[in-house]
Parts: structure tokens; sequence; C-alpha cells
């Protein structure tokens, strides 16, 4: 049995709490909203089998600490690269899925050295998704506007946490069985403590002026990633029919991926096997 271990360590002025396991090269997994690293329990021992596994929880999520400031991409991808540095890794191997794979991108622009690989799960890029908004986008990113709003999301969404963030992991799946009820149980007790529906909300909030304006201008100067990158997404998700690998060429120099049969927007939730499946021969560099 894989043996996982909890640490804390103080990186750029927070508390930040992590997962880790197994030896090797280092592997670095970053959940995205409305969960936290608990999302990686079915993935993470596999991993571990052939390398360091990290499994923080972000700036403002989980066990970490939720600040008032510091939600823009740059400053939340300067947090796990204080970690990983912190915990003796140079270069790492990065997994992001949703807002994590959104940080997991602004970490591979800023700190080419320090990313080897960037597997990104579910997402587009977030300049992408902005430039495509019309009806049909807007139906299934909705949330995205709700949660600019100052004050009113924490408002409404604190009257019923379970009832909010069910609604997406019921929406948003397609193997819902994935989702268990101790798991859908320890994201609700995260989202309710003090602070943490606020920092969730600030991580979306951040999206204008911060992080729009670093992806604009990364993408006049023509930085794109250039590690391997693997986009992976659920056959059933949230994109419909727009051309995954297409958009991220325009982002990155080495693209490949493929999406996961009869699979929602959870992943490593709802087809853990078939994730790994598709990552483990990308991280050992195939």
């Amino acid at each position: 049995m894989t043996e996982i271990s909890t640490g804390v360590a103080a990186v750029n002025g927070l508390r930040m709490h992590y997962l880790r396991a197994g030896s090797g090269s280092a592997v670095v997994l970053l959940h995205g909203w409305p969960q936290t690293s608990h999302c990686w329990r079915k993935v993470l021992p596999a991993l571990a089998a052939e390398h360091t596994v990290i499994a923080p929880d972000l700036r403002g999520y989980g066990r970490t600490d939720k600040p008032r400031h510091g939600y823009d991409k740059r400053t939340m991808a300067s947090d796990v690269a204080a970690l990983v540095k912190s915990l003796g890794f140079d270069r790492v191997a990065v997994v992001g899925h949703d807002r994590g794979g959104r940080v997991g991108h602004r970490w591979a622009l800023d700190r080419p050295e320090q990313v080897a690989r960037l597997a990104v799960l579910d997402i587009l890029p977030t300049r992408e998704v902005w430039r495509r908004w019309d009806v049909e986008v807007a139906k299934r990113y909705w949330h995205w506007t709700f949660h600019l709003q100052p004050d009113l999301p924490e408002r409404l969404v604190g009257a019923d946490v379970a009832g909010y963030l069910g609604y997406f992991f019921e929406r948003w799946t397609y193997n819902r069985h994935g989702l268990e009820p101790e798991a859908v149980a320890e994201y609700v007790r995260a989202f309710s403590a003090p602070g943490a529906l606020r920092a969730g909300f600030d991580d979306y909030r951040a999206s204008f002026p911060d992080d729009a304006d670093a992806d604009d201008a990364d993408y006049a100067a023509g930085r794109r990633v250039s590690a391997p990158l693997l986009a992976v997404w659920g056959g059933s998700a949230l994109f419909g029919v727009a051309p995954v690998l297409d958009v991220w060429r325009d982002y990155a120099d080495d693209v490949r991926g493929e999406p996961i049969a009869e699979c929602g927007h959870f992943l490593a939730e709802e087809r853990p096997d078939e994730l790994v499946a598709v990552l483990r021969p990308f991280l050992a560099g195939g």
C-alpha cells in the first residue's frame, strides 16, 4: 500500500498544505474548483509507484491559508514553484485540472526552466475561453461571470454550500458514481471553512485585469509553452465540439492529447484508471 504523507510548508507568506507519496522524479498535481488535493486520491498512488508525487491545496483552498490577495495565476504559480523548491526539486512535471491547469499553464510560461512537462485536464487556455465567448460558451461557463461579481456569490452560495457545489458535481459528471458521497462531503466541508468561498471566487475574480493582462502580453510577445504539453479532456464534458488540440497548438510548441470516453469534467475521479494510462507514458518522457 502506498504511504501518503501530509505536510505544511511556509511559502510566499502562507502555509501551504500538501500530500506527498513515492520517490523518483517529481510530479505536481494541481486541483481545480470546487475541489482540493483530495481529488487526486485515486490516481496519486498509481503515479507514486514511479514518481515523487506532490499534491498541494492551492492558495485559498482546502487546508492552505486563505489570504485576501494573490489569486492571480502568476502569484499562485509562484506559490507552488516555491513549494517544490522547498522540498528539494528544481525541475518537475505538472498535471493541472480545471483552475489548477490554469496555474500550471502560467507556471510553465513564467518558469520554463522548472516545468519539464505540462498536462492540462479539461481546460482550454483562459484567454481562449473569453475570446470564444458566445451564447453556447456562456451556457456552459455561466459560473465564470457569476463568480466575478463582488460579494454576491458569497452571500447566495453561503446559504447552501452543499446545494451549490452539488449542482456542479451532478451536472459536470458523466460517470457519477466516481464522486462518492464522502468525497462530496469533504469538498463541502472545505468550502464551508471561514474564507473558503471568498478565496475560491477570488480565484475567478483575478481573471480581470491581472490574468488577462498577463495572458495578452505573453500572446502578443509570442511567448508559448516550450515544454511538451498533454491535453486530456472528458469526452462528455464542457467543451462540446471545441477543437481542443488545435487551440492548444496556438499556445504551446509540442502538443498532444486525447479525450477520455464516457467521462465528464472530473477525470481523476470519474475515470482514474484511464487517466493514469494516458498520463504514465507522457510523464515517463513518451
